[in-house]
């Protein structure tokens, strides 16, 4: 696995790369659709290919090994076969879901306890666990286990888990350095950068993590409360400090605009759930601004869903019949609101990515994102 940067000649740090992996090579900046247990919500694999055109999904590794199980993926031969997805693959190390899971875990040094959320039974994930987990599933990029601060987060408390964040990930490449790919395929594992809001605490991670020298790095703990400066000030902080030939990640980020203001600041990769979670509440992220498709006012809008999108979907379904059968929640109505969804996320990034080969990313992103939040 290796990363090709493509050189521009751009006023922001946006930059355009090709992600190289033994499941094909993705084309970066890149949003990938989170697949949470085995499936992207409501979206077919063959639609993910054709229409959302994803070069890239994320499994996760806290649901995988709670359901289907360990021994069952294992048979399957990874996660690749048991989909039917051959394209690359992510999946997160499970910290994510420890962090939400606030009631239910007790974290030590060694890692954390927690209770299921299907049955109440205790489990124990530690860094080596997680990587073993994360070579079962089979996936191409995976990630160091850590720890996600919530926000606010005292000071002391994230020096802390920060300080542990970096000894787990010693344990993690320690684990990864011991073992081997068991598909055929290779691993790369991302470090990932804490630190809450702090600026030195970043500084502090950034540099370590560069030390690493991984394949690619991520940026974790942001977009999980913060207010919208404090994400691009850090973001902007370690992205000045993490190796520019290296793809940086940041995890969990966001809306059209944070995206965009994030790839000018020398972001390559997102994942959010917010555009296949809110599809399922009615709202749509579209060319012209946000549409929550539930208002009355689109109960006779016989317009397409979005005149600017190239999906088939957006042509073919009006925004009244979209509203009917959200409205009479009938499934077709969540089918189609995310496969817009996430058509639009992919379009959004693949523009950014033809406006930075044509040196125009900057005027097009400050003219693009006002619109972009606009409530229609």
């Amino acid at each position: 696995m290796h990363f090709d940067l493509i050189p521009t000649d751009n006023s922001t740090r946006a930059r355009a790369g090709i992600l190289h992996t033994d499941h094909g090579a993705i084309e970066t900046p890149i949003f990938m659709p989170v697949g949470t247990q085995g499936t992207v919500k409501g979206v077919h694999q063959q639609e993910l290919r054709e229409d959302i055109q994803a070069q890239i999904i994320l499994g996760n590794t806290y649901h995988l090994y709670l359901r289907p199980g360990m021994d069952v993926m294992e048979s399957a031969g990874g996660l690749h076969n048991f989909m039917g997805w051959e394209r690359p693959i992510l999946t997160d190390s499970g910290g994510y879901q420890v962090y939400s899971l606030s009631g239910a875990r007790k974290i030590t040094e060694e890692g954390v306890r927690f209770q299921s959320h299907l049955d109440g039974s205790y489990h124990f994930l530690s860094p080596e666990k997680s990587m073993e987990i994360q070579r079962s599933i089979g996936a191409d990029i995976i990630m160091a286990f850590d720890e996600c601060t919530p926000y606010p987060c005292e000071y002391s408390y994230a020096k802390k888990s920060m300080e542990m964040t970096h000894r787990w990930l010693n344990r993690c490449l320690d684990y990864i350095d011991s073992t081997k790919p068991k598909y055929g395929h290779s691993q790369a594992l991302f470090p990932i950068v804490q630190g809450s809001v702090y600026k030195d605490l970043r500084t502090q991670s950034a540099n370590e993590i560069a030390a690493v020298d991984a394949i690619g790095n991520a940026i974790g703990g942001l977009s999980v409360g913060e207010p919208e400066e404090h994400l691009y000030e850090m973001t902007d902080l370690v992205c000045s400090i993490l190796p520019k030939d290296k793809p940086r990640y940041l995890m969990g980020v966001g809306t059209p605009a944070n995206i965009l203001e994030c790839i000018s600041l020398g972001i390559d990769m997102f994942d959010c759930v917010m555009p296949s979670r809110n599809a399922r509440h009615g709202l749509l992220f579209t060319w012209n601004g946000t549409i929550n498709i539930k208002n009355e006012k689109w109960a006779k809008d016989f317009s397409p869903i979005d005149e600017k999108s190239s999906l088939w979907a957006d042509q073919v379904y009006t925004k009244a019949y979209l509203r009917h059968l959200i409205k009479t929640q009938e499934y077709l109505g969540v089918q189609v609101a995310t496969l817009h969804n996430l058509t639009f996320y992919l379009q959004l990034v693949k523009e950014a990515r033809k406006q930075i080969l044509n040196g125009t990313f900057e005027s097009w992103k400050n003219a693009l994102i006002p619109t972009l939040k606009q409530r229609l």
